[in-house]
């Protein structure tokens, strides 16, 4: 079934890609600049007011009276310095449930169309927890010190809640409207002890912040604090991109299509409840969210979020990337076309097998949309919007047996319900047979290409897989049990590492990572497409497995005896004369 020469083939446009790819970095932009000095920013009265509103508001749950009182206090402080200020109030799944949460925009209008927007939450999980306040303290102060100015464009100062889940800036991108020009986003800005990156740039979505944005900020932060802003390497780009999640409050803006990035000396997980705060910290952090503001405000216009990797100074936009997977889906894409024409040739119904491996994944898929349907029915309490940071739903009781029934779920129709679906196809034979291996390859190409089409680099996590797997369902290829589980196992390794990394950077353990998946998938944080298409890429999985099995198991075809030889010399053209070649011999 495997041609090898077609496969082969195929890679030559591998190699067209690969020098598209190589040509296609460039310079990253320079940071936007701004003749304002920062030093108009009150450290001391904002440290003052952090200290205060700690001590008269130490516990800020999300909705709870804590919480609206600095919500009134933030307004009111807004009024006074002569912004235009309207609240409002909406429903918000937190990590409480489902609260009442209050939204506080406060208004400075500029001279021409589009705006800034600078968020801070005030909310927090624990008592006191002074370093989550910073940002609303600064928020405060920037007020005081814009009031005077003639601006550009426009600001505003927004004071949001649901911070944990991301409940207020996904309502708050929701709600914006008019041209946004950047929003900056405030955490902790007073902590004493510093996570890179300060600058955090991800997004809950395929794209992540410009670098214009990202650099003006760095620029700022480092001029005036000092501290080196922080980055990623490839891998950890290329993660973000293919899994796009997020802690951090900017992620809806960007995921919106909205430029966002997030100052915080706490980096994406945000500060711990007894965190120490700096005077000094806050005054230069809060300088640097000055000077930024100011450049926005003076600079041009900011493209809208895209995705892209960055090297040593150097960026690569999508659209090489994108074309590099495609051509590296594309060898076993050509290698299953030409096995799916030969298994039919031969009469095998491949049809069929492909309806015995999307019945593979039907249970994947029941077990998802179980867990989505408990959310949406409100028995799954907690359906935040975004991630949650570790420790912020602890796993109860009640989440215990929630995870326990959608593995019951993923057991009770693996088998029957599975089986039943076969039996309505009438599959006959084994699937380690041409028409089975044929229906695997095809079901995964047509799935890596609908994932390609909206997410390239998602769609390269799937392409080892690819090219591996085919080597454990190819009927001509009998693989020992040990390397047949090697590659079936190194198909997986990069969706695995991404896991890991993400367990790494969020600060989870192996049943806190699937506590989050399970409180994302309720509450509809991965999309119903999303889990439909990884559903159908676990039945190519176990698929694959239960053909190695198979395969295994059959006994290796026996090499028929030759019983009719040629002579044992030459004896081909020119050998007897008849050619212009023996004749002059």
């Amino acid at each position: 079934m495997l041609n090898l020469r077609i496969y082969r083939a195929a890679f030559l446009p591998v190699i067209v890609a690969v020098f598209v790819l190589a040509f296609s970095f460039r310079n990253e932009p320079g940071a936007l600049g701004t003749t304002l000095a920062p030093a108009a920013f009150n450290g001391q009265s904002a440290d003052a007011l952090l200290t205060q509103l700690a001590r008269n508001h130490p516990d800020r749950r999300p909705g709870s009276p804590g919480d609206d009182a600095v919500a009134a206090r933030v307004a009111s402080s807004l009024r006074g310095y002569g912004f235009s200020v309207r609240e409002s109030a909406f429903e918000g799944h937190t990590v409480d449930g489902t609260r009442r949460l209050e939204t506080v925009i406060g208004e400075q209008p500029g001279a021409s169309s589009g705006a800034i927007v600078v968020v801070a939450h005030r909310d927090a999980l624990g008592s006191t927890a002074t370093a989550d306040l910073s940002g609303t303290a600064t928020l405060i102060e920037l007020a005081r010190v814009l009031a005077g100015r003639t601006l550009n464009r426009t600001v505003e100062l927004v004071s949001i809640s649901g911070s944990n889940g991301l409940a207020g800036a996904t309502h708050l991108a929701s709600a914006l409207g008019g041209p946004i020009d950047a929003v900056v986003v405030l955490g902790d800005v007073a902590g004493k002890r510093v996570i890179e990156p300060v600058v955090v740039a991800w997004s809950g979505g395929e794209n992540i912040a410009p670098l214009l944005l990202r650099n003006t900020a760095a620029a700022a932060v480092r001029a005036e604090t000092g501290i080196a802003p922080g980055g990623a390497d490839l891998a950890a780009q290329f993660a973000r991109l293919a899994l796009p999640l997020t802690l951090s409050e900017q992620g809806p803006f960007d995921a919106r299509g909205i430029p966002a990035v997030l100052l915080s000396t706490a980096g994406e997980r945000g500060p711990g409840v007894s965190a120490p705060v700096s005077a000094g910290q806050l005054t230069n952090f809060g300088r640097a969210a000055l000077q930024t503001i100011s450049a926005l405000d003076t600079g041009p216009s900011i493209p809208p979020p895209t995705a892209y990797l960055t090297y040593k100074q150097m960026t690569v936009p999508l659209w090489p990337i994108r074309l590099l997977v495609l051509t590296l889906i594309l060898p076993v894409l050509a290698a299953a076309i030409d096995g799916f024409a030969r298994a039919r040739r031969r009469g095998h119904a491949v049809g069929r097998w492909a309806g015995w491996v999307l019945a593979t994944a039907l249970p994947f898929a029941l077990a998802l949309l179980f867990l989505f349907g408990l959310g949406a029915v409100g028995l799954i309490r907690v359906t935040a919007p975004g991630p949650v940071g570790a420790g912020a739903v602890p796993v109860h009781v009640r989440g215990a047996v929630e995870m326990a029934a959608a593995l019951a779920v993923l057991v009770a129709t693996m088998f029957p319900i599975r089986a039943f679906v076969v039996r309505r196809i009438g599959v006959q034979g084994s699937p380690a047979e041409a028409g089975g291996a044929a229906a695997v390859l095809l079901v995964m190409c047509a799935i890596s290409l609908a994932i390609w089409i909206t997410n390239p680099f998602a769609a390269a996590l799937i392409v080892p897989a690819l090219h591996l797997w085919m080597w454990i369902v190819a009927p001509e290829v009998r693989l020992r049990v040990p390397l047949a589980v090697t590659l079936l196992l190194a198909g997986v390794a990069p969706i695995a590492m991404v896991i890991l990394y993400y367990a790494s950077q969020f600060g989870l353990g192996p049943l806190g990572v699937i506590w989050t998946g399970v409180l994302l998938v309720a509450g509809g944080g991965l999309g119903i497409p999303a889990l439909l298409e990884w559903s159908i890429v676990g039945g190519c999985a176990v698929s694959v497995g239960l053909i190695a099995t198979r395969a295994t198991r059959a006994e290796a075809p026996e090499i028929a005896p030759v019983t009719v030889r040629g002579p044992v010399t030459y004896a081909g053209p020119g050998s007897l004369g008849g050619t212009k070649s023996a004749l002059r011999r």
